[in-house]
């Protein structure tokens, strides 16, 4: 069975302004090496001509981890983002800081707090979500259940997919880990087992929406 993790919920950003000195903390889910530079790139498309573009990204796919200084001193920058995150325990996330320089040096611990903090603020408003296993399965059933059954699943956390309408409607469920009994034995109810429920992949999908991370005072 595939492991389950836990991500950022949405792609937010958030800043604050330090002895003239901006801070801009952009927080975005991140899959791979190509996504993680491309949103690189992007952040420093959108926030131009900036002194520095402090990051730090955690990949779940190989545990791949890295930080980057981008010239500040080290483990001013990078580290303090890293260290945030590891310790929030997320995955798939990359967080960049800009800092546009305002002229009043902030010394090594006051970088580590700036850079810290405005990462912070950003995972905060980004909140998490839990990506566990689901087993999809497929089901063609008549339309006259349609409604009855999309609302059942509705109720029961059961998420739906995309839907063709030909003769019956054909559509996918998603059922977290350890439900599937459950799920297989309502539909056979519901239906008389006049429906077949046909398991074709298990994959990772959120389960539920975790709401802002909790604040702390690192």
């Amino acid at each position: 069975m595939i492991e389950g993790y836990t991500t950022i919920g949405t792609n937010e950003s958030a800043e604050q302004t330090i002895e003239k000195s901006k801070f801009i903390a952009v927080a975005a889910q991140v899959k791979n090496i190509s996504e993680v530079d491309r949103h690189r790139q992007e952040v420093q498309y959108e926030y131009p001509n900036a002194r520095h573009y402090v990051y730090a990204y955690r990949l779940f796919n190989g545990r791949l981890e890295k930080a980057s200084d981008d010239g500040e001193p080290q483990g001013t920058g990078g580290r303090p983002v890293l260290d945030l995150l590891q310790y929030k325990q997320v995955w798939d996330v990359q967080i960049i800081v800009v800092r546009y320089f305002g002229g009043v040096l902030l010394g090594t611990g006051g970088l580590t707090r700036a850079y810290g903090g405005t990462a912070r603020l950003a995972l905060e408003k980004a909140g998490s979500a839990k990506l566990v296993p689901h087993h999809i399965y497929s089901l063609s059933i008549p339309y006259s259940w349609y409604e009855q059954i999309k609302y059942e699943f509705r109720q029961k956390g059961w998420g739906t997919g995309p839907e063709q309408f030909t003769e019956e409607i054909i559509f996918e469920v998603y059922v977290p880990d350890g439900e599937e009994t459950g799920f297989e034995n309502w539909v056979d109810d519901f239906t008389g087992k006049q429906v077949k429920h046909t398991k074709i992949n298990v994959d990772l999908r959120s389960s539920y929406f975790c709401g802002h991370l909790a604040k702390t005072n690192r």
